[in-house]
């Protein structure tokens, strides 16, 4: 109940996490048929980079706060428009003060049939949460534990949807914890896309962490990581990543598209790395750097 991410937002791991749920997003909309979006974990929405929180950690700054300034390749910044796009019209004066946390985004980028899920925990966060969407037909946001929502909300009326879970990472255990709660998901939603979310840093169970999920033997689950710096004598992040479950088929050519331009752009130190690769399902040699 202690995590807050006002601290964090906009950093390089939500860049990576907000980029890639863009694309998935986009996706989804190339069926006319309506999508539910399932955020577990969503904070409070809307995050004011000015304020004294974020200030304090300074984070946005060596994520958003780069990228937003870049000059980008083409390709690139094709597949980058919906976010960034997103986060210039909340921001029309130029910089980067408002900063879209997932919900925001998702429900920015909505055609009027696709709808969301917004769970959250902390009162103080929900009632923000809850404000920002009051009257907003599109958008349920509801106070609850993120992870019970797994069970309770799916599968979604639509029959169409994304899941997102990012959870806050504070308590021992919690990779498995999230591989538990994906497992329960996935039997009550099987044909869902599934966006987990996972930090990097010293010591983290990254190898363990694959290994459960690919003990689940799920056909399709792809991983995305993104490393700044080296976890070298580090307490904080060092990176994070991403594991899509039935991802688009595009994706991971978007990923070797997107992830080495992302890594220039946002790198702290010469250990900066990327990659994307198959945990479970197509075989295609992993590329890294």
């Amino acid at each position: 109940m202690n995590y807050r991410h006002i601290y964090h937002a906009g950093n390089f791991a939500d860049v990576l996490k907000h980029a890639v749920l863009a694309r998935l997003i986009r996706y989804a909309q190339n069926k006319d048929k309506a999508f539910r979006v399932l955020d577990t974990h969503a904070g409070i929405g809307l995050y004011d980079l000015s304020s004294e929180e974020a200030q304090k950690t300074g984070e946005w700054r060596d994520g958003i706060g780069r990228l937003i300034e870049a000059e980008l390749p083409a390709p690139v910044a094709e597949l980058l428009a919906p976010y960034l796009d997103a986060v210039r019209e909340l921001n029309p004066n130029g910089g980067v003060r408002l900063y879209p946390g997932s919900p925001k985004l998702a429900r920015m980028l909505f055609r009027p049939q696709d709808r969301l899920s917004a769970m959250e925990l902390h009162p103080d966060d929900y009632n923000r949460l809850h404000r920002l969407f009051e009257g907003d037909y599109q958008v349920r946001a509801t106070e609850l534990d993120g992870w019970l929502a797994l069970g309770a909300h799916l599968p979604p009326k639509e029959k169409r949807g994304i899941v997102l879970v990012d959870p806050p990472f504070e308590a021992e255990g919690e990779y498995s914890r999230l591989v538990t709660g994906f497992a329960t998901a996935y039997r009550r939603f099987p044909g869902g896309t599934y966006c987990l979310w996972y930090p990097i840093k010293k010591n983290a169970p990254i190898k363990a962490f694959h290994e459960e999920l690919q003990a689940l033997q799920i056909p399709k689950m792809l991983c995305a990581e993104l490393s700044v710096k080296s976890d070298r004598d580090e307490t904080g992040l060092s990176g994070s990543g991403l594991v899509i479950v039935n991802p688009p088929f595009t994706l991971k050519a978007e990923l070797h598209t997107l992830l080495p331009v992302l890594k220039t752009i946002m790198t702290q130190d010469r250990f900066a790395s990327h990659r994307a690769f198959w945990l479970t399902g197509e075989s295609v040699p992993d590329e890294t750097d």
